[in-house]
């Protein structure tokens, strides 16, 4: 997660809770709204609170969101706002523009004018959407509890050629691998001085607030 930067646009429930997820895995977060006590309330937990109307393009402009790894678009309250959002987004050159939808019209549109990703929350949490944007190796996100987190990720390279026990991962990562899938078998009795391969997925539980460890 080093050097990683995110906006998002639009201070909801389902908004906070995306910057909360992606500070919490050590993200640099910037948080947009145009109203002025959501801005207020961020300022706290995001690196940078802005208020900016997203309908008004020279508004958006200044933000900087070219200087983006990823955007979210997390305001459906207008549909305007949220088309004109993902529109600006990409037209700054953001690599990645998740935005969130109200129903499946709304989805539609909003891949029409350029989303990369488009969810609905009552089928997404926060936490797989902060997943989505800064996961490289990261396969599936599952909320366990408020607290833990079961992850399948592949096998780092710096992992390949090394056993379980060589790498140590509990003590290193404060994770416990539960799993590995290989060849789409996935096996549970697992042999601790195996090698492992960059085929191969792990299958681990871990406390969230060790999740940023894995970024890295």
């Amino acid at each position: 997660m080093e050097n990683k930067s995110f906006a998002v646009l639009g201070l909801g429930k389902f908004g906070r809770s995306t910057v909360e997820e992606l500070v919490r895995a050590g993200a640099e977060v910037m948080a947009v709204d145009n109203d002025e006590e959501k801005v207020k309330r961020i300022s706290e937990i995001a690196a940078y609170a802005m208020q900016a109307d997203v309908r008004d393009s020279e508004a958006m402009q200044e933000l900087g969101l070219s200087n983006m790894d990823g955007v979210v678009v997390a305001m459906t309250g207008s549909l305007d706002a949220s088309i004109m959002a993902t529109i600006m987004a990409k037209e700054e050159g953001v690599p990645y523009v998740l935005a969130k939808a109200q129903d499946e019209v709304h989805e539609r549109i909003l891949k029409r004018v350029g989303a990369d990703k488009v969810i609905i929350p009552e089928r997404e949490s926060a936490a797989r959407v902060a997943r989505n944007m800064i996961s490289g190796n990261f396969l599936d996100f599952i909320e366990l509890s408020d607290r833990v987190r079961m992850v399948e990720l592949t096998v780092k390279p710096e992992w390949a050629g090394y056993s379980l026990r060589e790498l140590d991962l509990r003590k290193k990562y404060s994770l416990n691998v539960m799993a590995i899938r290989s060849g789409g078998e996935l096996i549970t009795s697992i042999d601790p001085e195996a090698k492992l391969t960059e085929e191969m997925t792990l299958l681990v539980t871990i406390d969230k607030k060790d999740l940023a460890r894995l970024y890295t």
